[in-house]
């Protein structure tokens, strides 16, 4: 590997947020892994636990409404593409409690100084929704997230 090469992966790994910071989320079953913030896209990636309280795991989808925003802003940048996780009305039916399912959404790219967001499914209340508030853009490292399926 030669010089420029190492320049370009530490560049990547700065558009990258670990296991982020969240003021407040209203799905305990959902966790934020990574966001990535490039110039064409904002791409977060996520993880969903089927709630063991359901017999069969239950199920998961998202709406195709869903918008990220800078956090205290009226900017709302609206779902681009998600990936591994079906759109409503469908649905993603788990087999058994526990189970994990991974999935990406993508938005346009957020502005580069932005230093929290929120991710909204849908606004008011509702403990159901895929909703974020106050994720934090920097660079603090969390405690890493096992996952067993």
């Amino acid at each position: 590997m030669n010089i420029n090469d190492e320049e370009i992966e530490v560049k990547e790994l700065e558009k990258c947020i670990y296991h982020p910071v969240v003021i407040h989320q209203s799905s305990r079953e959902t966790e934020i892994l990574r966001i990535v913030n490039e110039d064409a896209y904002t791409r977060i990636d996520f993880i969903y636990f089927a709630p063991k309280y359901y017999h069969c795991g239950g199920w998961v989808r998202v709406f195709p409404e869903i918008f990220i925003r800078p956090s205290h802003s009226d900017l709302r940048l609206q779902l681009v593409k998600a990936e591994n996780i079906p759109m409503a009305p469908s649905y993603h039916f788990f087999k058994r409690s526990g189970e994990c399912l991974p999935f990406t959404l993508y938005f346009p790219s957020l502005p580069k100084d932005t230093v929290s967001i929120d991710i909204i499914e849908r606004e008011g209340p509702g403990k159901n929704w895929f909703n974020f508030f106050g994720v934090s853009m920097e660079k603090i490292q969390r405690e890493a997230l096992m996952v067993e399926n």
